[in-house]
């Protein structure tokens, strides 16, 4: 196949810090490679080079005169007065852009719940995100390069991604992704690069099989350290016991991965993480009795009844605007349900982690702000684990050891988040989308602690591949108030989706593009301006209580030290926040009425 990109022999130098040493690699037509490492490890400095939006310091890059390129970035930079429509059919009219059924089914999937004439700055985040990639895959580029592409998105949706960049791939197109969903790299990229101390290891296959080559030089070469070794090795065990459809792309090498987890035990041992729960927990963790929750006349969760007990391990998965996130505040009893009831063990010390980056004292030095909530933290082997070992695996090394949080970048600071949350020796893990801005070595370790965590765990994930690593049993909120077990997991719930959307199209006339007053089905003209009206004042409100909740978190920096001024700032901050999701909820429930 004819080469995209060339780099040879490249190299880039941070001040003392050498991010690329001599570099050299290609990307041919039609390939998907991975991109892996730490954060920090010059993943996205590989990628600017490549790219050409930055220069090597020695070395060169050489590109194909007539390539194209296209990037889809972490922050988009949509220009301030286009509309959905402006960006990503360049303001064509529905009966022309819709006569493309590659361009229509792109569109109904990442963009169906979207007006196109809206504003893009009028957009949340996530379908900002969608708009930026429907454009991009649009465009007809003959390179993508995809930085996180599934952010904001659900396992559906990932699924239906995976499956369309697979055929973007049948017509050459090459790709780059950098993604620290396991489960989408193994289903999309047909090699791996792990970029890591300045230089790039290429491996053949998905994800699945990078794994099992990575393992393999680790056990050839005695200088990796053992920790990480034994990692690697439970990661390539449970991938090889799983289900075979994660195990179908490594096809070479099979005997020696038998070989190398021969003796590798399964990844935690039920009975006794059970039984430690027990004393820990007592029989009761979670009764929910004829529970309903109703926002904005609509019905997030009806009539749920469920026992969850001491150990569970439980996946929830659904779509956006589901009530996955109200069903953790339920059990943390931070919100009430509007009927039924809900009782809690008496013993229970709840760890919740929220998708919003809690704002930490940001004078105090990392390896200070662990050691003073828990110097030793024990799991349910009884082994002790030091606050400084920790802060290691999480990726906390050397300088960044002794940073001040407020030095820490954005995945710093959510990894941090977690780590307080895990010293702190809860009996019960709330974990509300714990993937985010991790890196998958980091989430390798979150993985093994969890592996020996005792407790009741209930995690709202769209990274299956953790979901399915962490937890034991999957349930779904399907947007009618029901929340359902799957035996199948995520593979079944993906298969009820399919079956309701083949069902909805058969009872619904074929595609006809509307115009923005029709869209609303069952509206009239009226109510749907009305609706939109609505939206409008909905947004200002929402951008109000955000501004609120920034400057709480000013103050709350500026008052680190007076703990009584502290109290009441949060205080004040947990209104805000409650405030902010009732209104987003608003926002979903009138622009699902407007279709």
């Amino acid at each position: 196949m004819a080469n995209v990109v060339n780099a040879e022999r490249v190299t880039v130098q941070y001040g003392t810090r050498l991010v690329l040493d001599e570099i050299s690699l290609g990307v041919s037509a039609g390939d998907v490679v991975g991109v892996v490492g730490r954060n920090g490890s010059g993943k996205t400095t590989l990628l600017r080079i490549l790219t050409g939006a930055d220069e090597p310091d020695s070395g060169r890059v050489v590109r194909t005169a007539t390539a194209s390129i296209g990037y889809l970035h972490q922050a988009d930079d949509f220009s301030a007065d286009a509309t959905v429509r402006d960006v990503i059919v360049g303001g064509e009219a529905d009966h022309v852009w819709a006569a493309d059924s590659w361009t229509r089914a792109l569109v109904e999937h990442l963009l169906g719940a979207v007006d196109l004439d809206t504003a893009v700055e009028k957009l949340s985040g996530g379908e900002r995100r969608r708009t930026a990639l429907v454009a991009l895959m649009l465009g007809g580029h003959d390179l993508l390069v995809l930085d996180e592409p599934t952010n904001h998105l659900d396992v559906e949706a990932v699924d239906w991604l995976a499956r369309h960049l697979r055929a973007l791939q049948d017509r050459g197109t090459a790709m780059l992704v950098v993604s620290h969903d396991r489960w989408f790299l193994d289903a999309v990229c047909s090699r791996v690069w792990e970029v890591h101390d300045g230089v790039v290891d290429a491996y053949d296959g998905g994800y699945a099989a990078y794994v099992l080559a990575r393992a393999e030089r680790g056990r050839q070469a005695a200088q990796v350290a053992a920790r990480r070794k034994n990692l690697l090795r439970k990661e390539l065990a449970w991938l090889r016991r799983g289900p075979p459809a994660r195990t179908s792309k490594p096809k070479f090498r099979i005997e020696a991965a038998n070989t190398l987890i021969a003796d590798e035990p399964p990844p935690r041992d039920r009975l006794e993480l059970e039984q430690f729960s027990l004393t820990r927990l007592g029989k009761d963790v979670f009764d929910l009795t004829a529970v309903s929750v109703r926002l904005g006349g609509r019905t997030l969760i009806e009539d749920l009844s469920w026992s969850i007990g001491p150990g569970d391990r439980i996946g929830l998965i659904g779509v956006n605007g589901t009530g996955k996130t109200t069903l953790l505040r339920l059990l943390t009893g931070d919100q009430e349900p509007d009927s039924g009831r809900i009782k809690r063990g008496r013993t229970l010390a709840i760890g919740h982690l929220s998708q919003t980056v809690v704002e930490q004292p940001t004078a105090e030095r990392v390896l200070d702000l662990i050691t003073r909530e828990r110097r030793v933290t024990q799991v349910a082997s009884g082994r002790e684990v030091t606050a400084t070992s920790l802060l290691e695996d999480f990726g906390f090394t050397g300088e960044r050891l002794t940073a001040r949080v407020g030095d820490l970048s954005g995945g710093e600071r959510r990894r941090l988040q977690l780590l307080r949350l895990l010293v702190g020796e809860p009996n019960v893990l709330l974990l509300d989308e714990p993937t985010n801005d991790l890196d998958i070595d980091t989430l390798t370790v979150v993985e093994d602690y969890l592996d020996s965590w005792p407790g009741t765990l209930i995690v709202v994930s769209h990274d299956r591949y953790f979901l399915e690593r962490v937890c034991d049993v999957t349930y779904a909120l399907l947007g009618d108030g029901q929340c359902v077990l799957l035996p199948g997991g995520v593979d079944q719930y993906l298969a009820l989706r399919h079956a309701a959307e083949q069902a909805a199209d058969r009872n619904q006339p074929s595609f006809e593009p509307t115009s923005p007053a029709s869209a609303a089905d069952g509206l009239t003209a009226g109510e749907a301006r009305q609706a939109r009206k609505d939206l409008a004042r909905i947004e200002g409100q929402i951008a109000k209580v955000e501004r609120r909740i920034a400057q709480l978190h000013q103050q709350m920096a500026e008052n680190a030290s007076d703990y009584g001024r502290l109290a009441d700032l949060q205080h004040q901050l947990t209104a805000a926040t409650d405030e902010q999701a009732e209104l987003e909820e608003s926002w979903l429930t009138t622009a699902e009425s407007l279709g």
